[in-house]
């Protein structure tokens, strides 16, 4: 079985998914940064499909880049302007091309952390 790329955003401060927030996949390779998916998160805090397709996967080395900005502000987290946070790069790597990669996204207002979920 070819390996696939999913994530979700949970939203720490408020307890809750975080829902309609925009997520950009890159490849990233020697030549620069290759744009490979869009998507924004559903109710569940989660894409609809797997962001990176297992027809899509290759290992090597990615970029997710969550636009959190306009969820901050929606909710009324977003303080003064510029925010802390607006977008949220996390670059990775993938080097097994059987497995499930799951990058998920803990977000507050003023912090965020990741980790290689399953």
């Amino acid at each position: 079985m070819a390996g696939y790329l999913t994530t979700h955003v949970l939203d720490t401060a408020r307890g809750c998914p975080a829902e309609g927030i925009e997520i950009e996949l890159n490849r990233i390779d020697a030549a620069g940064r290759h744009p490979l998916a869009r998507s924004r998160t559903n109710a569940d805090g989660r894409t609809d499909a797997p962001i990176l397709a297992a027809a899509d996967f290759a290992t090597g080395c990615y970029e997710l880049v969550f636009h959190v900005g306009a969820y901050l502000r929606r909710n009324g987290q977003g303080a003064a302007e510029p925010l802390f946070l607006d977008e949220i790069p996390i670059r990775f790597g993938m080097n097994d091309a059987g497995a499930h990669y799951h990058v998920p996204l803990l977000l507050s207002p003023y912090g965020y952390s990741t980790y290689r979920g399953s």
